[in-house]
């Protein structure tokens, strides 16, 4: 049997990628603008609709760096974060000398709970620190409770930022993800659902926004004959190069999005007959890309198997799976930060597991997959 490494999420091109990035070169169109970055742009606007503006950047952590800022937070200023999310979601409040308040995830999506969301908002307001901005996640694709979210954070006037780094094609009631909130972040990492090999973008539905955005990811220079700055700049923008790797997979998108649907439907499909063992699910009024699929393993059912048993046996068959991301105020990095809620994100992290999930996995790479949960469970 074929025994090469199944990855968890690898890059997938479309084909026409190359065609893009030679255009790029042959026009000498080498840098941090050009017509690819404009062309991706428009691309993306087009696809997530709302009539939103789209500023093409370096990486997702870069969008939701310069969110921040575009918000007004600074230092000694407090952002609420959803704790269980990757950690780029709260670097940036760092970057800033701001301080990150988590909060739980709820059960439903495993998104940041409404509930929880309100407690820490009262609380940090009784202690003089109203949160300057709410950073909720599209966890693996799966959409938040954003009617709910929307609603808290409208009763006390903060602004959401999106972080839809891992949902773009997912939709919220018929309404794109990234296009939500106050501001979106997207992400073009190598494991995403397209990628630009590094990158991302910030979504906002404002054209002054977008030119602060980009302004200040492109050093922040005045207008003069000479470099002149009177703020501070980053060398936040994304490349030509890069733009057009993006602009060829955009093409092929949507199919992206339907070959990991489909792998959650196979992981539906397998686990059915596996008592103890959920797979992660959108809710009825969401559409979710299932960036990756994901399962909670309830050991009392399964007759103690973990998700470390399962992790491990895949791990001997050279496929790769992944624990979910461990909560933020579990990290030793942020342990000292305040955090509201229960203990939903832990326990997540505890039983959760992330499954092959890329949209270049071969019915072949679904068998050994098969397989593998098949021996474990004896099923």
């Amino acid at each position: 049997m074929n025994t090469t490494k199944i990855w968890l999420s690898s890059p997938h091109m479309g084909g026409r990628e190359q065609e893009y990035i030679k255009e790029a070169f042959e026009t000498n169109w080498i840098a941090p603008l050009g017509p690819h970055v404009t062309g991706f742009e428009q691309d993306l606007a087009h696809y997530l609709g709302q009539d939103c503006q789209v500023a093409a950047l370096s990486s997702g952590t870069a969008a939701l760096h310069l969110a921040l800022i575009v918000l007004g937070v600074q230092a000694g200023d407090e952002v609420i974060c959803q704790s269980m999310t990757f950690a780029a979601s709260a670097n940036p409040i760092a970057y800033l000398g701001a301080t990150p308040v988590f909060v739980d995830s709820e059960a439903d999506t495993w998104n940041i709970c409404p509930k929880a969301l309100e407690e820490a908002i009262v609380d940090r307001i009784a202690k003089g620190k109203k949160p300057k901005a709410i950073i909720a996640v599209h966890l693996y694709g799966v959409p938040f409770k954003a009617k709910e979210i929307k609603a808290v954070a409208t009763k006390y006037q903060i602004p959401i930022v999106e972080d839809s780094a891992e949902a773009l094609g997912s939709a919220y009631e018929g309404q794109a993800c990234g296009t939500l909130g106050d501001i979106g972040v997207l992400s073009f990492n190598g494991n995403k659902i397209i990628t630009t090999s590094g990158g991302g973008a910030l979504v906002t539905h404002n054209a002054k926004t977008k030119e602060k955005i980009v302004f200040i990811a492109t050093q922040a220079r005045d207008q003069a004959p000479h470099y002149q700055h009177s703020e501070i700049g980053y060398n936040y923008r994304m490349s030509n190069v890069c733009a057009g790797i993006g602009r060829g997979q955009m093409e092929v998108l949507d199919q992206h999005v339907k070959a990991r649907q489909s792998m959650q439907a196979f992981y539906k499909e397998v686990f059915q007959e596996v008592p103890g063992v959920s797979v992660m699910q959108a809710q009825e009024n969401t559409v979710a890309n299932y960036w990756l699929s994901a399962i909670l393993i309830d050991e009392k059912q399964t007759k103690g198997i973990t998700r470390e048993t399962l992790r491990l046996a895949f791990e001997r068959e050279n496929i790769e799976s992944r624990p979910l991301w461990k909560p933020m105020h579990r990290q030793p990095v942020f342990a000292a930060y305040p955090y509201y809620g229960g203990t939903v994100a832990e326990e997540l992290f505890d039983n959760g597991l992330c499954l092959p999930s890329g949209s270049n996995l071969t019915d072949e790479d679904r068998q050994r997959i098969k397989k593998v949960i098949k021996q474990v469970f004896a099923v």
